[in-house]
């Protein structure tokens, strides 16, 4: 998929849950990051139910607010948070924006599957329908989703969405006479992963940062100290205006 970089699992459960809840929920959306938490690790309507941290989701939401997938809404209490994919995606019908959230909350699913989960998101009034929404979701370059070969055992083929990375569709496409059955493992595996190594990077870079500090005395230790604060706020003060920047681009559109 031509359109975004491919997504971890967390981005994808974070964007999913947004999609989800704008239309099952509009009245609490946007949503703040503790509702946002809850609804990624919620224990219906998720393959695989997940235990994400706060920590993790703000992490992710940076990074999605990054590449402008996603922005932040300042209201008088709290902030919240919502998607663009309905721009950046190309999500020209209600069909097609119901449709995705299904497959990045829930993996592959059949086009039975599919309708007959979408009736809280869109109401199809035929699998044909359904199939035909599929297909357009499956053409061009920028394809967003595609169809699975049948696997041994199976009565109809799946479909999974081309968002996430090469593990994560290794993962959806896994058969039931894989070697690890059960798809949601390998799809849990990937999340931990994912979350192991963004705390061994910031593990790294603290140990890193303590053997560039010479042995001095402790008040020249302060200062450097206060010297690195001062710059990490300045770096997290351009990370704001750039992703400001994107915010704004992404509303005038790509």
């Amino acid at each position: 998929m031509a359109y975004t970089r491919p997504l971890d699992p967390i981005e994808l459960r974070i964007l999913g849950a947004l999609m989800e809840k704008e239309r099952t929920t509009p009245e609490q959306y946007p949503l703040s990051v503790n509702a946002l938490l809850q609804a990624c690790n919620q224990k219906t309507s998720r393959e695989p139910v997940t235990e994400l941290t706060e920590t993790e989701v703000v992490e992710a939401l940076d990074r999605l607010r990054a590449d402008a997938l996603v922005f932040r809404v300042h209201s008088s209490r709290t902030e919240r948070y919502e998607h663009c994919l309905d721009r950046r995606w190309h999500l020209d019908t209600a069909g097609a924006a119901a449709i995705l959230p299904l497959l990045l909350l829930r993996g592959a699913q059949t086009v039975n599957e599919l309708r007959t989960r979408c009736a809280r998101l869109h109401p199809f009034a035929s699998s044909e329908e359904v199939e035909a929404t599929l297909a357009r979701l499956a053409s061009g370059p920028d394809a967003l989703v595609r169809e699975l070969g049948r696997q041994p055992g199976q009565r109809e083929t799946r479909w999974i969405h081309l968002a996430g990375t090469a593990a994560v569709e290794r993962a959806m496409s896994l058969g039931p006479g894989a070697a690890d059955s059960h798809p949601e493992r390998p799809l849990r595996r990937e999340l931990d992963s994912t979350a192991a190594a963004a705390r061994e990077a910031r593990r790294d870079d603290g140990e890193r940062e303590d053997d560039r500090r010479d042995p001095i005395d402790r008040s020249d230790r302060v200062d450097r100290i206060d010297q690195i604060d001062r710059i990490d706020r300045l770096e997290a003060a351009v990370e704001e205006l750039r992703a400001a920047l994107s915010e704004l681009t992404a509303r005038l559109g790509d």
